[in-house]
């Protein structure tokens, strides 16, 4: 017979009881183009506990890879950061987003074209929202981007996970990743439009 906490072990390991407390955690949702490139960055920030790519904004429920590629169902590739307010702002994860996108761009980021790699920033509290807003504008107001902003502040929808393949494809596939990256120019725009984030 299963005492408590060996049942407890038996639920944590198939995956219907949660392994930690994520008590105090919060998500945050960015679409930057191809969301393999949008996880790394977020990766290395101290307090960030977690980043998944995935797809929001459409109108299909539990869409596959090969349906939003085609820009049919009307969502975005993005990346779902959990994190600890505590540890890292959103304040920052703003920051570190605006330095990896081209927010000059409605079309598209990069080599990849059409809706589903639009940018955005996907709020889930109007607490972020208003921080989003306030960061927009004053990158607007600096004068460091000279063409208009586009991408679009908007309150976050559901977030469907994308296929396991997808997760970490910069660690599991870093060669295809690093091949991919360099033949999409992604780095060179960066550099161009926002010079050494270091």
């Amino acid at each position: 017979m299963l005492n408590l906490g060996t049942m407890t072990l038996a639920l944590v390991l198939v995956g219907l009881v949660p392994a930690q407390d994520d008590a105090g955690l919060e998500k945050a949702t960015f679409a930057g183009g191809c969301f393999w490139c949008m996880e790394p960055p977020f990766d290395k920030l101290d307090g960030v506990k977690s980043t998944t790519s995935g797809y929001i904004d459409g109108h299909v429920d539990n869409p596959s890879y090969e349906q939003v590629s085609t820009g049919g169902t009307g969502h975005t590739e993005a990346v779902q950061v959990v994190y600890d307010p505590k540890l890292v702002s959103y304040e920052k994860l703003l920051e570190v987003f605006w330095i990896n996108v081209d927010p000059t761009d409605a079309k598209g980021q990069f080599c990849d074209r059409g809706s589903q790699y639009r940018t955005g920033i996907f709020y889930h509290s109007e607490e972020q929202k208003a921080l989003a807003e306030a960061s927009k504008k004053k990158l607007e107001e600096s004068g460091r981007i000279a063409m208009p902003i586009v991408t679009p502040v908007t309150a976050a929808t559901t977030f469907f996970r994308a296929e396991e393949y997808h997760q970490d494809y910069y660690v599991k596939s870093s060669f295809r990743y690093k091949l991919y990256r360099r033949g999409c120019g992604r780095d060179r725009v960066l550099k161009k439009l926002w010079g050494s984030t270091d």
